[in-house]
């Protein structure tokens, strides 16, 4: 029996865990591999499986019904929550497990930074819609809708009081400038918010960062990780995909442009409008600063990257989409 740590600190925790474990599984267990608190890999004498923890038991009961769902209407290209033998509902310290099949992932990690991963990504996005829009109404009642101005109005407020303090790090011309941006983003929004609330609906993914995204060892591409799925129109992923990928096209709207999925949406100017509010860089300085990771020089640096290092590329963009919402 061995136990790795992929993630320093908390031994104790897991090790009280894995006795836990251990009492509950008929299964032998094997090995167990901790990738975050909530987040572990079991391997028992018989299978592998991937534990994942919910707050309430509640939270997981919609994550496997909702998997179980995606996978009976056809959409096959993710996990689904296995019941391996179990003494009881497994319940740790206050956080549910729910035990997921185990998807061998592929030696090369997927990520936005080549062509055929990010065209890639935005089919199988758009597959997952296809499906999630024939029985998004079954869901209408157990999970939100998705909003995007009032969230992005709540992240500006955030980084604008953090102001005196992120002045240490950003220059007054800089900050000024992302504020611009955003009042002008959110304006332009509000102008036309049917885009992003109107019908017709899916069950929108809510997350499409690169790491939810999963290649296996056979080289298929799943979707993983639903903990934000939300009702609404589909422009609201592709828009948050856009801004994941647009670093990796150095805010080359041109090859933006090139991708099928967005022609009908870059003709919308509250799509344009929406493209050029610094979402990525209100969020990791308003989480650099609510945990004090500041202080850990590779997340300062990436943060720093993405505020300064990518400045001018960005602001190139947006001027252009400035020029073409006039």
């Amino acid at each position: 029996m061995s136990m790795t740590f992929n993630q320093k600190g908390d031994d104790d925790y897991f090790i009280r865990l894995l006795s836990y474990l251990r009492s509950q599984f008929s299964e032998k267990i094997l090995e167990m591999v901790p990738y975050r608190k909530s987040v572990i890999l079991i391997r028992t004498v018989k299978n592998t499986y991937m534990l994942k923890g919910f707050h309430t038991n509640k939270r997981l009961r919609l994550q496997e019904a909702f998997t179980s769902t995606l996978r009976k209407e056809g959409f096959t290209k993710t996990y689904l929550f296995v019941q391996p033998q179990l003494k009881e509902t497994l319940f740790f310290e206050g956080t549910y497990f729910g035990c997921m099949e185990y998807i061998p992932p592929n030696k090369i990690p997927f990520s936005f930074k080549s062509q055929k991963n990010r065209q890639e990504g935005l089919e199988l996005l758009e597959q997952f819609h296809q499906f999630t829009s024939s029985f998004e109404s079954r869901y209408r009642t157990l999970i939100p809708k998705g909003v995007i101005i009032e969230k992005w109005k709540d992240r500006g407020k955030m980084f604008s009081s953090n102001i005196s303090f992120l002045k240490y790090f950003i220059n007054d011309k800089i900050l000024a400038e992302l504020l611009d941006w955003a009042n002008w983003s959110l304006s332009g929004m509000e102008k036309d918010r049917s885009l992003f609330i109107d019908e017709p609906f899916c069950i929108l993914h809510g997350d499409v960062a690169h790491h939810n995204f999963l290649r296996d060892s056979k080289g298929i591409l799943h979707l993983i990780d639903f903990d934000l799925i939300s009702i609404g129109p589909q422009s609201l992923d592709y828009l948050q995909y856009a801004n994941r990928i647009l670093p990796s096209l150095d805010w080359s709207y041109d090859r933006l442009e090139h991708f099928s999925q967005f022609n009908e949406l870059l003709k919308e100017k509250a799509f344009l409008y929406a493209l050029a509010f610094p979402a990525d860089i209100f969020r990791e300085w308003n989480r650099l600063i609510r945990e004090g990771s500041y202080r850990e020089q590779h997340k300062y640096k990436q943060v720093m990257d993405l505020t300064i290092g990518q400045f001018s590329s960005r602001k190139n963009f947006i001027d252009t989409l400035k020029k073409m919402t006039k």
